[in-house]
C-alpha cells in the first residue's frame, strides 16, 4: 500500500519542479541585474530614492524571474508554444510585481486607477518591468536552448558509447560461444598418443586439462572474471602447451592473494599468453619462458606478460594483430582512456605486453558483468 504524501512534501515536490533549474547564482545574477537598473533610473535623472528605486526593481524583477522558470517548465505546453509561454510570464510576472510594490509601499490598488498620476506610476514600473524582463526572457531563452542542444549531444555520445560497448561485449559472447574444437582436439589427440607410450604424462595432460575446463566452465554464465580466475586458466592452459612442447616452453605466474579477487575482464589474459606463445616462445629452436606478474599501485591494476622468445621482428612488431586490436577496442570500450595496452622490449631478447587498468573502474564492470550470461572460450593452440 501506498503511503500518500503529506501536504509539506506534496508543497515541497510542486515548487521543486515548478522552479526546476533555479540557482542560488541565477537569483544573485538578477540581483545584480535589478540593482544596475536602479543604477542606471538614477543616473537618467530619476527623483525617487535610491533606496526606493532599488525596492521596487527587486520585486519586479524577482517575481519576472519566478514567473519565467514556472513557464519554462511548463508541462504539457498544449495551449501555447514555448516562446508564448515566456512572453506572456514576462507580462504577468511584471504586473503581479508592480502590484506588489504598491502594497508594500503601502498605497491602495484600487484608489489608483482613480489616481492618473499614480496610476502613470503603475504603468511605468510594469512597463519598464516588461522591457527589461522581455531582454531577459531572449537571455534565458538562448541559455536553455544551448543547454538542452549541450545535454542532446552529451546523450547521443552516451547512447553511441553505450552501442560501442554492447557491440564489443557482443564480440566478446561470439567469441566466447564459439569453444576452439582445435585446443580440444589437439590436446586429446595427445593423450589418446600417450596412453600409448607414457601413460603417467598422459594422465597428468588430462589433469591439466580437467583443471583447464575446471577454470573455464564458471566464466560460461559471466562476462566477468577475476584475476585468480584467470590466472588459474592460464596456469592450465600453459601447463598444456608445456607437456606438448616439452623444455621449450617454461612459465611462471605470480598472483599475491590480495590480489586473487580483484575483477578483471575475462580473456585479456590468454590473448596476451596466446600471442606471447604464438609470436614469441614458438618461433624460436630453443622456446623460452613466459612470466605473468600482477601489480596494483596508485589505485591502478597492471598485469604483464613478459616473454624471452623472439622479440620484435625486424622492421617491426605484432602491436597491430588481431588479436591485441581487439583487445584495445575491448579497452576503450570498458574503461575509456584510462586503460591502456603498452609493448615493449624484453631484456636480453623477448616481449612485455601489460594491461594497466583502473582498480575502480575494473569493479564497476565487474559488478554490472556478474548478471549477464556469456559461455566461455578456449584458445587456440
Amino acid at each position: 500500500m501506498t503511503t500518500p504524501a503529506t501536504p509539506s512534501a506534496a508543497a515541497r515536490a510542486w515548487l521543486a519542479a515548478t522552479f526546476h533549474g533555479l540557482t542560488w547564482k541565477a537569483a544573485g545574477q538578477v540581483f545584480v541585474v535589478n540593482t544596475l537598473v536602479t543604477a542606471g533610473l538614477k543616473l537618467l535623472g530619476i527623483d525617487n530614492p535610491f533606496l526606493d528605486l532599488l525596492v521596487s526593481a527587486q520585486i519586479v524583477g524577482f517575481s519576472i524571474m519566478l514567473a519565467v522558470y514556472a513557464a519554462a517548465n511548463a508541462r504539457p505546453r498544449r495551449l501555447l508554444p514555448r516562446q508564448a509561454l515566456l512572453a506572456l510570464s514576462v507580462v504577468l510576472g511584471s504586473l503581479v510585481g508592480t502590484v506588489l510594490v504598491v502594497l508594500v509601499k503601502g498605497r491602495s490598488v484600487t484608489a489608483m486607477f482613480g489616481d492618473m498620476e499614480a496610476l502613470w506610476r503603475f504603468s511605468t514600473t510594469a512597463g519598464l518591468g516588461i522591457a527589461i524582463g522581455a531582454i531577459g526572457a531572449i537571455i534565458f531563452s538562448a541559455r536553455a536552448r544551448a543547454a538542452e542542444a549541450t545535454g542532446e549531444r552529451h546523450r547521443a555520445e552516451a547512447e553511441r558509447q553505450a552501442l560501442a560497448r554492447q557491440i564489443v561485449e557482443a564480440r566478446l559472447k561470439l567469441l566466447q560461444a564459439q569453444v576452439e574444437p582445435h585446443f580440444l582436439y589437439n590436446t586429446l589427440a595427445n593423450v589418446q598418443g600417450l596412453i600409448e607410450i607414457d601413460p603417467p604424462a598422459a594422465s597428468r595432460m588430462l589433469e591439466h586439462l580437467i583443471g583447464y575446463l575446471r577454470a573455464a566452465l564458471p566464466q560460461m554464465r559471466e562476462q566477468s572474471s577475476t584475476l585468480g580466475r584467470e590466472a588459474d586458466l592460464a596456469r592450465a592452459y600453459l601447463s598444456i602447451l608445456q607437456m606438448r612442447m616439452g623444455k621449450r616452453l617454461s612459465f611462471e605466474i605470480a598472483v599475491p592473494d590480495f590480489l586473487r579477487n580483484e575483477p578483471f575482464p575475462p580473456m585479456m589474459l590468454m590473448t596476451l599468453l596466446e600471442n606471447a606463445v604464438k609470436h614469441g616462445v614458438e618461433p624460436v629452436r630453443e622456446g623460452g619462458k613466459i612470466t605473468v606478474s600482477m601489480v596494483q599501485q596508485d589505485g591502478r591494476l597492471r598485469l604483464s606478460v613478459a616473454d624471452t622468445g623472439r622479440g620484435f621482428p625486424p622492421g617491426g612488431s605484432n602491436a597491430h594483430g588481431v588479436g591485441l586490436s581487439n583487445l584495445r577496442d575491448r579497452l576503450l570500450t570498458l574503461y575509456g582512456n584510462d586503460a591502456r595496452l603498452t609493448l615493449e622490449g624484453n631484456q636480453p631478447n623477448g616481449v612485455v605486453a601489460s594491461i594497466e587498468i583502473p582498480v575502480e573502474e575494473a569493479a564497476s564492470h565487474h559488478r554490472r558483468g556478474r548478471a549477464a550470461a556469456a559461455p566461455a572460450a578456449a584458445p587456440q593452440a
